[in-house]
């Protein structure tokens, strides 16, 4: 029994991160990457997926992000589903364990493994469900629209508002006139 884990918005301007982990217990068909997929895909298999798995969602709010990291983030989030998902094995998409053990991990296994694709659709559902949701509670940002990642028109509103609560301040931007201090992330 194989645990998938996947996340979605590592690298958005503002927003959180969010990390899923998934056994499957009934076989689902249609199973991909959900940067495949499309969002009316999506959200059909998220249901599919919650009825016929053991599965745990973690978030990780842009605060804890510039506070923590990404990298410690991610950490936590894969440790707190590993506590909660019993498996006899975890397999997280990308290049890195993040110096756990009992981590494998696999380039491109949201889709090529259906456990990590599973895991894939429920983090960025669960994600962009979040940025539509509080989007009316910063109407000036169109997060329902670009979902916190880092548009052309996100920058924009960045330049003429500043930032809200929901953005990472640790994540500069050289469009803004803003350098990196070291481990934080510089974008344009």
């Amino acid at each position: 029994m194989k645990c998938g884990i996947d996340e979605a918005g590592r690298g958005p301007l503002a927003g959180p991160l969010v990390v899923a982990g998934v056994v499957i217990k009934k076989e689902i068909k249609g199973l991909n990457d959900s940067k495949k997929l499309t969002e009316k895909k999506r959200e059909e298999l998220f249901d599919v997926i919650i009825k016929n798995c053991d599965f745990h969602i973690v978030f990780k709010s842009a605060k804890e992000i510039d506070e923590k990291g990404i990298s410690s983030c991610l950490k936590s989030s894969i440790l707190e589903i590993m506590e909660n998902i019993e498996a006899n094995s975890y397999l997280m998409d990308g290049n890195t364990s993040f110096g756990i053990k009992t981590l494998q991990h696999k380039i491109k296994a949201d889709a090529t493994e259906e456990e990590v694709s599973a895991a894939s659709i429920l983090a960025k559902v669960s994600r962009d469900r979040f940025m539509c949701e509080i989007a009316s509670k910063y109407p000036n940002y169109n997060f329902e629209k670009h979902k916190g990642y880092g548009t052309q028109e996100h920058v924009d509103t960045i330049k003429k508002f500043g930032r809200c609560e929901l953005h990472r301040k640790s994540f500069k931007l050289k469009a803004l006139g803003e350098e990196s201090l070291g481990v934080q992330k510089t974008l344009f």
